[in-house]
């Protein structure tokens, strides 16, 4: 379950007739529980309560009290034995008229409210459900609530208006949720001129059957779209006379409102009895938009970005400076007075804004620095200096368009009640303004400096403009000369194979002149590019979440030249980190930061997440592409080892499936013994090699086919093999159709020790896969192989080194890791060994087979599981560390950070070495 389904559960209990029998039953039934697991707690046979109540293991003991007992039972609770042995995180107490509960894990404080208010803290109980996120989130209970009910509203309505669902009408309904939650916004912050208008015009001026709700609605939207002193012209009903004039574009054009069924009708007064003073922008915008998708609705409520992973964008984008900035100015009235008039200037552009919550955290943030300068100046109640048109953005969505709008209004109003006082909010507030700063399109295929010039004016009315500006206003008329830009925001992701047809169209369109390569781009590495190009003519700096694969492997080499030939640095970087949201059992994507800039300092700041959880900042003079501190660097192909390393290949290519057997087929050839024992091996690739999957090959050598052949069903699997490649396309495949009793690309004889290293694993293991094939196996171009190697070698592909290393350079398949000989082996870098280096590496590599054979017939999957690796295989690889760290550095690396630096460090020397003797030998030449 979501939290909105959680929401509308507990809310449901709460208004049922308490039942103190069914009630602990009923509360873990709103969390997800199913319906087994409730039987085995009724039944006995799992509760474990020592108090007559009911206690899951590992969750919460809940126990219905004696009225007015419930705080002396939650301390019964807090002290059971029971609790402490089943190891509950919860308690929780209630006589069906107070409620009480505590975390017995967080520091959080407890619970006490009235029992039919309970609804409203459930989001302290969502670790019931799986979901332990932000605190941010887990209090926002009112955020969660409204857009479940929203929902639930905007459903019900297209039951009945299913016209209004289409193409031509989606954008009207749309508007008209949009107009809906300023209403219930402005009912109960005091900016209509009583308390609750709007809802209690709907309830009592439409009939019970609602069949004239949409007609009370739209009478009082045409009258908060006409101005006072037009309203006996236009005959405005004396009871809509009470609402104010809001204009701002958001009432203007059509007031038509969908029709209601009873029960849309009883949906509607429900939401308008939540508090809406409550709503939090930063939160609410991100929910809301799913109520409005249907792709997303399913998902609804998930889709958070939480506020500290916004600031972990926007923090060392502008704000780190604006604060320090602020503190060197002390109580200097001259210097704050300069430091105000530039954060009238600054302006934030999200370019994917969605519902606007970079841009509304961006506008509070800048608002509590003016606070604390006009605190400073004496001059605290002082009207803002910062214009909403300030803050800018694009989307391709309509209503998270408007929502993006409404939320910053709404942020606004917010920072001037705290700021200023409600009485000044209020004077200030109404009529709304009809400047329309964000804009309704696909980002990608507009020109940004027209949306958002430089200097001067930087919103233009649009064709499809959202809030109907008039069409004479032909630019929001401020001045903003000298102001700098920040452009920030977490575009769509989207890898290569997930982009549709008109997406991978946009990225032709920005890169088809610069890269023929530009098919392997992740679509946000769009957005690195429109803000580069915006950057070049302007102040701007630029920072964006993306997906950690465009600063891997081979998307590297793409991207990063181009934004480097614009003049761009790395100015500060994220390295990976879990992007989480509000699903249950969530973990998150892993995503990075990246902020560009083209006028910068000596110092780049990089952060990282350290071994214990707590944030590293490392200063440094260069960034490179890789997010590791050092010179920039782009890793390219080599054809063998920069470090003298053995030579790895791909394993042998069947090209013809007929070559390959399962055991079955192998019983059907029905052969000899002693005739399996010649032509039949077993052939490992990646799955094989991990998973121990068993698979069979047909192996025979030229000096064999004669006998080969005489065998019928091998003959015709020869057979088989010649015919498909003879009818193949490629000139290759059918070159060699004479030879069909041989892999069409062979690398072994047959009897070569093989080191065998498998093309994708996943990136849960610590340790890449890698180990010796059993005696005559054959390795299939599904993993890569080193013939004869020296086991020493094994030792480096085992390590934490080599893994981080393929993590960067090479890449991922969707979230596995991709090994690559040419990228990743060959130019992994290795200081010069010792022999006794080697031998010491070789006894670590035998240490780890033998092991590993100890747990015969565990297979590498089942050894190398994070959560059950056995503690003596992790032991000889934390050996296998600690020797290999100690050639490169003398000593154990503190973390990934410092081992990449390190292996940069050394790659850079090594090619630029390399190109040295290259151009030597060039003027030897000459």
């Amino acid at each position: 379950m979501n939290p909105i389904e959680i929401e509308a559960a507990v809310s449901e209990l709460a208004i049922r007739p308490f039942d103190k029998g069914e009630f602990p039953f009923a509360f873990l039934r709103a969390f997800g529980n199913k319906e087994t697991t409730i039987k085995r707690l009724r039944s006995g046979e799992s509760n474990k309560s020592d108090l007559g109540g009911v206690l899951q293991t590992n969750n919460i003991h809940i126990s219905v009290a004696q009225p007015g007992e419930v705080t002396k039972t939650l301390v019964a609770l807090r002290e059971s034995q029971a609790t402490a042995r089943a190891k509950a995180r919860f308690i929780l107490a209630t006589d069906g008229v107070h409620f009480e509960a505590e975390d017995l894990e967080s520091d959080d404080p407890p619970i006490v409210c009235e029992y039919m208010n309970f609804p409203d803290h459930f989001g302290y109980f969502l670790p019931l459900a799986g979901i332990t996120t932000i605190k941010q989130v887990r209090d926002s209970s009112f955020d969660i609530r409204a857009t479940g009910r929203l929902n639930r509203l905007y459903v019900e309505l297209l039951k009945d208006n299913p016209e209004w669902g289409g193409t031509e009408r989606r954008h009207e309904m749309n508007h008209f949720m949009a107009r809906l939650i300023f209403c219930f916004f402005a009912e109960d912050t005091g900016i209509f001129r009583e308390m609750r208008l709007f809802t209690d015009s709907i309830e009592q001026m439409s009939v019970q059957d609602a069949s004239i709700t949409h007609e009370v609605i739209s009478e009082i939207f045409r009258a908060m779209n006409t101005k006072d002193r037009d309203r006996a012209e236009t005959h405005t009903p004396r009871w809509a006379d009470k609402f104010p004039y809001v204009n701002g574009g958001l009432f203007s054009g059509s007031v038509e409102v969908p029709r209601f069924s009873k029960i849309a009708r009883s949906y509607l007064l429900h939401i308008g009895n939540l508090d809406w003073t409550k709503i939090n922008p930063d939160i609410f915008g991100s929910m809301i938009q799913a109520v409005a998708d249907d792709e997303e609705r399913g998902a609804l409520g998930m889709h958070y970005t939480s506020v500290p992973n916004i600031l972990k964008v926007l923090n060392p984008l502008f704000l780190d400076e604006l604060r320090a900035q602020l503190d060197a100015a002390g109580d200097n009235s001259r210097m704050l007075l300069n430091l105000r008039k530039r954060l009238s200037k600054i302006r934030v552009f999200d370019p994917a804004c969605g519902s606007g919550n970079f841009l509304v955290i961006a506008y509070k943030q800048l608002r509590e620095i003016e606070n604390t300068i006009n605190e400073r100046r004496g001059e605290s109640g002082r009207e803002s200096d910062i214009p909403l048109t300030n803050f800018s953005g694009i989307e391709l969505r309509h209503f998270s368009a408007e929502i993006a709008r409404l939320a910053l209004i709404i942020a606004e109003y917010q920072c001037n009640v705290l700021y200023r006082g409600p009485t000044l909010a209020l004077a200030d507030f109404l009529p709304l303004s009809s400047d329309n700063w964000i804009t309704c399109d696909n980002a990608l295929r507009l020109d940004w400096l027209s949306v958002y010039p430089p200097t001067g004016a930087c919103v233009k009315s649009q064709a499809n403009d959202l809030f109907n500006t008039p069409l004479d206003q032909a630019e929001i008329d401020f001045d903003n000369e000298g102001g700098e830009t920040y452009i920030c925001g977490n575009p769509p992701y989207l890898g290569s194979t997930y982009q549709s047809a008109e997406q991978k169209s946009d990225l032709q369109l920005i890169f088809d002149q610069r890269t023929s390569n530009w098919k392997s781009l992740d679509y946000v590495a769009a957005w690195f590019m429109k803000a580069a190009e915006y950057g070049k003519h302007t102040n701007a700096k630029a920072a964006f979440v993306t997906t950690n694969s465009i600063c891997q492997g081979q998307q590297v080499p793409i991207l990063w030249p181009l934004i480097f030939e614009t003049g761009h640095e790395i100015a500060f970087a994220h390295t990976s980190f879990k992007w989480s949201n509000l699903a249950s059992h969530n973990a998150g994507v892993s995503v990075v930061i990246v902020g560009i800039s083209r006028h910068l300092g000596k110092v780049r700041r990089l952060f990282s997440v350290g071994d214990n959880g707590s944030m590293v900042i490392k200063e440094t003079e260069h960034i490179n592409a890789y997010l590791v501190s050092g010179p920039e660097v782009i890793v390219e192909k080599a054809t063998s080892s920069t470090a003298g390393l053995a030579r790895m290949d791909f394993g042998n290519k069947p090209v013809g499936g007929d070559l390959l057997l399962t055991r079955e087929e192998i019983l059907d050839l029905d052969i000899t013994p002693d005739q399996r024992a010649r032509f039949i091996r077993r052939i490992y690739g990646s799955a094989e090699f991990i998973r121990g999957e068993e698979r069979y090959c047909l192996w025979i050598k030229d000096d064999q086919l004669d006998e080969a052949i005489q065998i019928p069903s091998i003959r015709k699997r020869i057979e088989d093999v010649r015919a498909m490649r003879s009818d193949s396309k490629k000139s290759a495949t059918r070159s060699i159709a004479s030879q069909s009793h041989r892999f069409g690309e062979v690398r072994q004889i047959g009897n070569e020790t093989v080191t065998i290293v498998p093309s994708v694993s996943s990136e849960n293991r610590e340790y890449l896969p890698v180990g010796l094939a059993p005696e005559g196996a054959i390795v299939s171009n599904a993993a890569f192989a080193l013939l004869d190697a020296p086991l020493w070698n094994m030792a480096l592909i085992a390590s934490r080194l080599h893994l981080v290393w393929i993590a960067t350079v090479c890449g991922k398949l969707k979230t596995d890791f991709r090994y690559s000989n040419t990228i990743g082996w060959n130019t992994f870098p290795v200081p010069t060994l010792t022999e006794k280096n080697k031998a010491d590496l070789t006894r670590r590599a035998e240490n780890i087979l033998l092991v590993r054979e100890a747990y015969f017939p565990s297979t590498i999957a089942d050894l190398y599981n994070p959560e059950s690796m056995p503690s003596d295989l992790r032991e000889a690889h934390e050996h296998n560390d600690e020797v290999l760290e100690r050639i490169y550095i003398g000593r154990r690396f503190r973390n990934d950070t410092e081992r990449l630096e390190k292996l940069f460090e050394l790659y850079t020397k090594v090619t630029k070495s390399s190109k040295q003797t290259k151009k030597g030998r060039k003027g030897e030449d000459a």
